[in-house]
């Protein structure tokens, strides 16, 4: 429960950055709506992430490329079921590849790259939400038994995010590039980066 309530969310944010650090034009559009949306305060509270809709679309889409769990916890099937041609008996033990299904390219244009306005501005995609009712985007899995954190989780990464891209201008140290940074996915149950993310953060006033 513990690991699950907090690791996720952690592993979501570092995604999420490494992303930005990567895409340097996404970066500067994000932090110009955060900063314009809270301009003036000291903090950034729940009703402006309210009106972050880039900020949402970001997660969104390093939720489709990294899904913190990849493979979700495992199911067991009920009844005899037949899925597409396949026969699956009753009692199989069943695992859903959430990264797959992220990347698979019959739901998703380009589904390699990191373009969070695919959920803005695409009529096919922008109204795909993670909540379990599109199964092309089920990083909390879908159903009853579907992740029962998926709004705590989510306030926390937005929060945390915005306040990070709020108070600090981000780069990577000695001049790398984004395209040299290494994105490794780790093995397990949690879906880590391989090297750790360094970043250099400047206060922004």
């Amino acid at each position: 429960m513990f690991s699950g309530g907090t690791d996720t969310s952690s592993v979501l944010l570092l995604w999420t950055m490494a992303e930005l650090l990567r895409h340097p034009e996404v970066m500067k559009e994000i932090q110009e709506e955060v900063r314009g949306v809270a301009r003036g305060e000291a903090i950034i509270t729940e009703d402006d992430i309210e009106q972050m809709h880039y900020l949402k679309a970001v997660i969104k889409e390093a939720l489709r490329m990294h899904p913190p769990v990849p493979l979700l916890v495992p199911r067991e099937s009920t009844e005899n079921s037949k899925i597409q041609g396949f026969d699956i008996p009753a009692k199989t033990t069943v695992i859903i590849n959430a990264w797959a299904i992220g990347r698979d390219p019959v739901s998703w244009d380009e589904p390699d790259k990191f373009k969070p306005k695919r959920f803005l501005n695409d009529a096919t995609t922008s109204n795909i939400d993670f909540m379990g009712h599109d199964f092309q985007l089920i990083p909390f899995g879908a159903g009853r038994r579907g992740c029962p954190g998926i709004q705590f989780a989510i306030t926390i990464v937005e929060l945390a995010l915005a306040s990070l891209l709020f108070k600090f201008d981000w780069a990577l140290p000695n001049r790398v590039s984004g395209e040299d940074l290494d994105m490794t996915e780790t093995p397990g149950i949690m879906c880590h980066l391989k090297s750790p993310l360094l970043a250099v953060a400047t206060p922004h006033f």
